[in-house]
């Protein structure tokens, strides 16, 4: 099966900064690859390179097999990847069913349908299993964890093959980041590849079907859900090593 997206080597630098240095992992159709690592560990850049606002300066990003190189976030759009950022592009005074279709509103003879519009996005958001109140309320007095899923069915709506989330569940709680976990699941049931951003293990392993692990730009390994218990996943990314390194050089003190 050919993965939908693959990035193979990649590396980006900002002046004498580097960002990321040889990262690989790969998105397939009906997965979630989950990128982990704390901040400053290259997570953002890697996603801002895959979702087009940036660019790799080495290495190979692959889109359906063939080589990509975005020059622009409407571009990996335009070819079906969508991402949805930690600081969601919403407007909050506005209806749950404007910042639904937001610049693709449905047209009829030169006015927007608001009964169409409504009633696609009732549709919409019961299909991926998300009740709201009313999709006329005002998009700023849902919860959190509700706009997210709501981000999550728009993509799913327009079509999106890639999702990719960055840190969706970072700012909730315990029950809100679950309905936002369940959400990312039925869009992998769907068919979707899903790139979950994270620096929480207990959020990735749930769902994930492999790992990436970052830190200050570099790969720590990838590992299939098969090979990797949370017990160690969490071990890596809390720097167990380090930790047991310092217990022993305090004992030996």
């Amino acid at each position: 099966m050919t993965p939908l997206l693959r990035a193979r080597g990649i590396g980006k630098n900002y002046g004498t900064v580097t960002a990321l240095e040889d990262v690989s992992t790969v998105v397939n159709a009906g997965e979630v690859t989950c990128v982990l690592g704390d901040n400053g560990a290259g997570k953002s850049t890697l996603i801002k390179i895959l979702a087009g606002a940036h660019q790799h300066d080495a290495g190979e990003l692959l889109f359906e097999g063939s080589p990509v190189r975005f020059r622009s976030p409407r571009e990996a759009l335009d070819r079906g990847i969508a991402t949805v950022f930690q600081d969601l592009a919403v407007v909050p005074l506005l209806s749950v069913w404007r910042n639904f279709f937001l610049g693709s509103e449905p047209g009829r003879w030169g006015l927007i349908d608001r009964e169409r519009a409504r009633e696609t996005t009732r549709t919409a958001l019961a299909e991926m299993g998300i009740e709201l109140r009313d999709v006329e309320q005002p998009v700023g007095t849902l919860s959190g964890g509700e706009r997210q899923c709501v981000a999550i069915a728009r993509a799913v709506h327009f079509g999106a093959k890639v999702l990719i989330l960055d840190e969706p569940t970072a700012a909730l709680g315990v029950k809100q980041a679950g309905i936002v976990l369940r959400h990312v699941a039925r869009a992998r049931d769907r068919g979707l590849g899903v790139v979950l951003i994270t620096h929480n293990p207990h959020h990735a392993y749930p769902v994930g079907d492999r790992f990436l692990l970052l830190k200050r730009g570099r790969s720590l390994g990838s590992h299939e859900k098969e090979d990797i218990t949370l017990d160690h996943l969490t071990h890596q990314m809390a720097g167990g090593a380090e930790l047991e390194t310092l217990t022993r050089e305090l004992e030996s003190d």
